[in-house]
Parts: C-alpha cells; sequence; structure tokens
C-alpha cells in the first residue's frame, strides 16, 4: 500500500515552492546531461586515441600480440606508476615531476611527523610530571587527613578546656565583684592610683626625714623634770657633769703628754 498522500491547497506560497522546486530540478538535470555528454566526448576521444595508439604500435611491431608476457607486465605497472602519480602521460619528464613533487610531500610529511613525535614527547613529559604531581598531592591529602584527625581530636581537648575556662571566668568575675564591694566600703576611689600613692610615699618620707631632728630633739627634753626649778636644777647638774667630764679629759690629756716626755 501506498503513502497517503496529503491535501493540497492551491495557495501562492504552494505554488512558487514547487514552481522553485521544479526548477531546481531541472537545472540539476541540464548540469547532469552537459556532465555526462562531457564524459562521453572525453570516453570517445579516449577510444580514438587507443586507436591511434594502437596503429603506431602495430606499425613499429609492438602489439599487444606481440609483447612479452613481462613487457605487458611492465607496461601495465607504469600505467598503474602513471595513475597513482596523478601524470597525463610517460615520458620521463612527468615521472621525474611527480616523483619530485612527491619526494617534496614526503619531507613535508617526515617534518611534520618529526614536530609530532617531538610534540609527543613534551606531552608525554608533561603527562609523567603531572603522574608525579598528582602522586605528591594524594600524599599531601592523605597527610591533611590524618592531620584533620589529629586537629579533631585536639578541638575536642580545647573544647573542654574553653568549658573549664569560662567556668573560672565566671568564679573571677564573681571575685571581682566581691573584691569592688570590699573597696567601696572601705572608700577607695577610682582617683587612688598607683601613680598616686607612690607621691603620698614620697611625701611620707619626706616628713619623716625632717620630723626626726625634731623628735630626736623632743626625746632628750623629754629626760627633763616637768617643773621649771626642777629643770633649772637638772640642767645645772648637767652642766657641771659637762665641765668634770672636760676637766677629766684635760687631766688625761695632760698625763698622756707628760708621759711622752
Amino acid at each position: 500500500m501506498g503513502k497517503d498522500v496529503p491535501d493540497f491547497e492551491y495557495t501562492p506560497q504552494n505554488v512558487a515552492h514547487l514552481h522553485a522546486v521544479v526548477a531546481a530540478s531541472k537545472a540539476r538535470t541540464r548540469a547532469s546531461e552537459i556532465v555526462s555528454a562531457d564524459y562521453h566526448r572525453k570516453a570517445s576521444e579516449y577510444r580514438s586515441e587507443t586507436a591511434r595508439i594502437r596503429e603506431i604500435l602495430e606499425s613499429v611491431g609492438l602489439s599487444t600480440e606481440s609483447l612479452s608476457q613481462s613487457a605487458v607486465s611492465s607496461a601495465q605497472v607504469l600505467a598503474s606508476v602513471a595513475n597513482l602519480l596523478n601524470i597525463r602521460d610517460t615520458e620521463m619528464s612527468s615521472f621525474m615531476v611527480a616523483m619530485g613533487d612527491l619526494m617534496l610531500r614526503k619531507t613535508d610529511a617526515e617534518e611534520k611527523r618529526s614536530a609530532v613525535q617531538k610534540d609527543s614527547k613534551i606531552l608525554l613529559e608533561n603527562t609523567r610530571k603531572a603522574i608525579s604531581k598528582l602522586a605528591s598531592l594524594k600524599k599531601v591529602l592523605a597527610d591533611v587527613e590524618n592531620e584533620n584527625c589529629t586537629c579533631e581530636e585536639e578541638m575536642e581537648h580545647w573544647k573542654t578546656k574553653l568549658a573549664m575556662m569560662d567556668s573560672k571566668e565566671q568564679e573571677y568575675l564573681q571575685k571581682l565583684s566581691q573584691y569592688q564591694m570590699q573597696l567601696n566600703h572601705v572608700g577607695y576611689t577610682p582617683d587612688i592610683n598607683h601613680g598616686m600613692l607612690t607621691k603620698l610615699a614620697e611625701h611620707k618620707k619626706d616628713l619623716e626625714r625632717k620630723t626626726k631632728p625634731i623628735l630626736e630633739t623632743l626625746r632628750s627634753y623629754q629626760d627633763l623634770p616637768p617643773d621649771k626649778t626642777l629643770a633649772a636644777l637638772a640642767i645645772e647638774d648637767k652642766k657641771r657633769q659637762y665641765a668634770a667630764a672636760e676637766k677629766y679629759l684635760e687631766e688625761v690629756l695632760h698625763s698622756a703628754l707628760t708621759t711622752t716626755e
């Protein structure tokens, strides 16, 4: 059973499309006819040329029937080589030109092959380096994973320490609050700092240095009786003791001088 033909609508667009298809088909047919006629003409020329060459060969005694099997084989090889080299005749110059072109293509192919081999060596070396780096990266990754396990253990250890430090912090904050209350209770103010205490200590030392002679003088007067008369008598007694001591000292010195003479 054939395929169902869809309904055709006679519209300007469809008619124009079909006309374009028909025109293209006619053009391709015409081109094919021209190519076919050219092939027929060339075939006729080749047959005529073949007949002419056959007559020439037969006239000189080189017909196919008169040639040996080896000569026929050589001719066939020569024709095959000519076809392979894409030359139109069997002249020596044509063979030389074709061989020269073949050598140039061979040289170009060898240069390309050498370049490809060089690139292959470079690529192989880069591949080896990449494999070596990959192995190094795998080793580094393994080390990192091992260190990660160790770090996790250390993190757990530090978490425990941090919890303990938080507890200590709360304890220290509580003690700090207690000390602050004690300082407030004794009247401590922020003005009382280390510098101020140092100045007060220096001032105290200066006062002690200034009052020391006064205290010593005061202590000497503490031995005197509180009564004025008794004090006068005590002073006179001290004067007599001083005079006696001075006289005794003079006698000792005089005696020492006399003994020396």
